[in-house]
């Protein structure tokens, strides 16, 4: 990396040396201004690192400047700030001197990276960085030391709910934790950090010709779908991610490493598929995973003069496809009286003719305005979602969604749902297509109790109250909810994502294993009395 001296170079030996390699500009008081040098420099070539240190004259200050620096460069500025400026960005309440663990505070280079998820913007007030269980036990220790301040949770840091970050609080960052190895190839069983994406399983499954489905978009961490549910492409074909969980170990809010499994604390292992955030910090899942070889893979644009109509069709499309078949719907408010739906989906077969002809009924839904239909590997289409890189995510403000299952999708609802497009106040409606595999399982096998439903449906908006108001009035439709896609803290919502007996029974747990609740920011569980088994005919 050359080092060049602002009241030296021209600016001919910038262009020429950030050509040749990375720089770092340095400012000694006099010459060109270091800052808007470095953005210059960054327009003037591609793919160049630009170095340079400063010192803001207020907090404020140097916040807008790196926003600014992060928009109109992409990132390629890095600024080495001054250490006392560095330390007059720590919050209040933190304890930075008796950090046990790796960790960025907001001072550090890296942190930008890691303040923000996908959709939220965040500031915390430090991100615990560990790598191993008994640093997570430590990073666990330090967060009962600052019980005053919130506390996220962050694999990935994809989730909509944008649960995983916070303002002025505590972050366990376990992205660091991303190995991935094959435990038993007989028995086709994995091991998975959570700091791993789903993108990244699935490259490594596919050598083996194998697959896990794991939502719709191979960005997201696995830590965060794999304690929630995981209602993705190859749902209908093989189940839900977490109907693939064989063991998951973990650690609680004390500190203590366990491992839960079907026959090792069972009562912990039925929690942590459908609740998990709320009872520990997981270390490392394994899976059994399927053969996948080849599957269709499509995207389809239409168009729609009724999409109230076109909902109806595609729910009665939906409900007669095979089990091999899953297709999602998106779709916004209509524009000058059409309505563009865009579905993609995934036919769990490598026979093209096979493919078209589950695909074609859901086309006829619309005007076909443009199709994309390929034979590829799974891997491929996780594929498709860009590396985030070190730079991390960089959401802003706070996102504003609401989910549901619904059981049936009715005439009632494609008209109450074309009117909730119609009001302003979604700019983004998604209906996730379930059933088959996924009503293999007994709902009470674990805390993820919906298996009946036809759909799950997502709706984002722009402002709380608006949303808020009318989704509720599609409450009539709706039995239960995935929090994964949901931002409403209002306390109805945890009610609705668990039937009455599950909510008892994780809130019993809740007391077993995390009595001080300290796992309480991310759609809290709290707890309560020691569970007692419900009554049946046998033992009543």
């Amino acid at each position: 990396m050359t080092s060049l001296d602002l009241a030296l170079a021209s600016p001919e030996e910038l262009v020429a040396a950030a050509r040749d390699g990375d720089v770092v500009l340095r400012d000694s008081g006099e010459g060109l201004d270091p800052l808007t040098t470095a953005v210059w420099l960054a327009g003037r070539t591609s793919g160049t690192k630009i170095g340079v240190s400063f010192e803001a004259s207020s907090d404020a200050m140097r916040e807008k400047t790196l926003d600014s620096l992060e928009t109109l460069t992409g990132g390629r500025v890095v600024v080495d700030a001054d250490p006392a400026a560095a330390r007059a960005l720590r919050r209040d309440g933190i304890d930075y001197d008796g950090v046990p663990v790796p960790a960025l505070e907001p001072g550090d280079r890296s942190f930008r990276g890691r303040r923000s998820t996908y959709l939220r913007g965040g500031s915390p007030g430090l991100v615990l960085q560990p790598r191993t269980p008994s640093e997570v036990a430590a990073a666990l220790e330090f967060a009962r030391r600052h019980r005053h301040l919130p506390l996220g949770l962050r694999s990935g840091g994809h989730g909509i709910s944008g649960r995983s970050t916070n303002d002025g609080g505590l972050v366990i960052d376990v992205s660091g934790m991303n190995t991935i190895e094959v435990l038993d190839p007989s028995a086709r069983l994995v091991r998975v950090g959570p700091g791993a994406t789903w993108k990244q399983v699935a490259v490594s499954l596919d050598k083996y010709d194998w697959a896990l489905g794991s939502g719709d978009y191979g960005g997201v961490g696995v830590g965060g779908l794999a304690t929630a549910g995981g209602i993705g492409l190859l749902s209908r074909a093989h189940g839900l991610t977490i109907d693939h969980l064989r063991a998951v170990e973990l650690v609680l809010a004390d500190g203590t490493p366990v491992r839960a499994s079907a026959t090792e604390n069972p009562d912990l292992f039925w929690a942590m598929r459908g609740a998990g955030a709320n009872f520990g910090v997981a270390t490392a899942f394994e899976f059994e995973v399927d053969e996948v070889r080849e599957v269709g893979w499509a995207k389809l644009v239409l168009v729609s003069a009724d999409l109230e109509e076109s909902l109806k069709q595609y729910g009665a499309v939906a409900r007669n496809a095979p089990r091999d078949t899953t297709v999602f719907l998106v779709t916004g408010p209509p524009r000058q009286g059409q309505s563009v739906i865009q579905l993609y989906g995934m036919v769990d077969s490598d026979d093209p003719d096979v493919v078209i002809s589950r695909l074609t009924p859901f086309a006829s839904i619309g005007m076909l305005a443009q199709q994309q239909v390929v034979i590829t590997r799974y891997a491929d289409v996780m594929g498709e979602a860009a590396d985030v890189g070190p730079e991390g995510q960089h959401g802003r403000g706070e996102p504003v969604a609401r989910s549901a299952f619904v059981p049936v999708l009715t005439d009632a609802f494609a008209r109450d749902a074309a009117r909730l497009l119609r009001s302003g106040q979604v700019y983004y409606f998604q209906l996730r297509h379930m059933g088959g595999a996924i009503t293999d399982v007994d709902p009470g096998e674990m805390a993820f109790s919906y298996r009946t439903p036809e759909m799950s449906v997502a709706a984002m908006g722009g402002d709380r109250q608006g949303l808020d108001s009318q989704f509720d009035r599609l409450a009539a439709h709706f039995d239960g909810l995935y929090l994964s896609f949901d931002t409403d803290l209002r306390p109805e919502r945890v009610a609705d994502a668990f039937p009455p007996p599950v909510l008892a029974r994780l809130r019993s747990l809740k007391h077993r294993y995390d009595p001080t609740n300290l796992f309480r920011d991310n759609f809290n569980i709290t707890p309560s009395t020691p569970f007692t088994p419900f009554a049946t005919e046998e033992n009543s």
